[in-house]
């Protein structure tokens, strides 16, 4: 379902004469409502980390778990 707020709107300006209200009326989210998103570059990805980086990511994570564990015991 597409928000109601994503939709195109146009202003009809054709009446002669400026209004000068200093704002321009171009939306970057505009696309066919039936239409997925266009792709966007991730800014992260775990794909792009080598195998060591992705070793020290895990064991991190591993490393948090492990510490909630173990407060958990106690």
């Amino acid at each position: 379902m597409v928000p109601a707020a994503s939709h195109a709107h146009h202003h009809d300006h054709s009446d002669g004469h400026s209004h000068g209200h200093g704002h321009d009326h171009t939306h970057a989210h505009v696309h066919d409502p039936a239409a997925p998103h266009p792709a966007q570059a991730a800014p992260w990805s775990i794909l792009r980390m080598t195998m060591a980086g992705r070793l020290l990511a895990a064991s991190a994570v591993c490393a948090v778990l492990w510490g909630i564990v173990f407060l958990a015991m106690r």
